[in-house]
């Protein structure tokens, strides 16, 4: 039986609603350590069944399971979700709706580009820890859900680039003779584009990189890749935080121009150029893909705020 402490603060993770959303706010090693500090926590049933967790693992943690979710949000002193508010507004009111002044939620809720579901939450008084937010700076770092789930994107984008693609990654030697290795282009040298660089290299193939920020250069020739040089002025192209700036238009339609000639030549490319709070700059339009030779892939990280890609249709596969 798991053990309640009087007064303890109330942590409640419900199960994500956002479609096709499969991680959970805490796995069971992280009650443990909540429970020990005095805190009650109570998970949703089957929160963190699509992510590997049983309800067995979280009770054997020291967890606590509720089936009913209003309950479950209505006592909570803190809510601990992978998605909130504008990360998932479609579905999102109706937990707002069970939740009550005093309450904090922390979780990813878009406070850049839903700005409106965040003044909602607040009318509701309840404060809502975007870590979106977070400084990317070392004190913060166990926190940082943006780094952290972009190394893992550009790990994941590089394994089904190479799956889909109908040649293989590595220069390979058979009896008949060899195999040249496939050439990637990834475009955007942020934490998910390195990472892609990284396991794409580690597959066999022969790797760019591209970003409007000079100062990369060292981090993706480190890595194995070679740098793409384009004959523009970026500037002062960095913003705080490590991010890309937004160019103008007439900038990305020169660097669009120059890119053509080197997506011409690559089997892949994968796209990861974003701006936060903004719509993903075009950076691959339909006739620079017609420059691609038939079978080639192209995969679009920033497909959820419009794509890199003029062709890119987000969770659509397009040929």
């Amino acid at each position: 039986m798991t053990a309640q402490h009087i007064g303890a603060t109330q942590i409640a993770v419900p199960r994500e609603t956002f479609p096709g959303e499969r991680r959970v706010a805490i796995v069971p090693s992280t009650v443990t350590s909540l429970v020990e500090a005095g805190l009650d926590v109570h998970i949703e049933q089957n929160a963190g069944r699509e992510a590997g967790f049983t309800n067995e693992a979280y009770q054997g943690a020291g967890g606590s399971i509720a089936s009913d979710r209003e309950q479950l949000l209505g006592a909570a002193d803190v809510i601990l979700q992978v998605r909130a508010a504008g990360a998932n507004p479609d579905h999102y009111t109706a937990d707002l709706e069970s939740c009550r002044e005093g309450q904090v939620v922390i979780a990813m809720a878009e406070p850049l580009s839903e700005a409106g579901c965040l003044r909602t939450v607040a009318e509701r008084g309840v404060t809502c820890f975007a870590l979106e937010l977070l400084p990317r700076i070392t004190r913060a770092q166990s926190m940082d859900v943006l780094s952290s789930m972009a190394t893992i994107a550009g790990y994941k984008v590089a394994l089904l680039a190479a799956s889909v693609l109908p040649r293989l990654f590595p220069m390979m030697m058979t009896a008949a003779g060899t195999l040249t290795p496939a050439k990637v282009l990834v475009i955007g040298a942020g934490v998910a584009g390195l990472q892609a660089i990284a396991t794409s290299r580690r597959l066999g193939a022969v790797v760019f990189g591209y970003d409007i920020r000079p100062a990369v250069r060292e981090q993706i020739e480190s890595l194995g890749g070679r740098f793409v040089e384009l004959d523009l002025e970026t500037g002062d192209s960095e913003q705080s935080g490590g991010y890309a700036k937004e160019m103008d238009k007439d900038f990305y339609r020169r660097q669009r121009g120059l890119l053509t000639k080197v997506i011409a030549e690559c089997d892949v490319v994968i796209t990861t150029a974003a701006v936060p709070g903004r719509k993903s700059p075009l950076l691959v339009t339909t006739e620079m893909t017609e420059a691609l030779a038939p079978g080639s892939v192209i995969v679009d990280l920033a497909a959820e705020r419009g794509g890199n890609c003029e062709l890119t249709r987000a969770d659509q596969t397009i040929v």
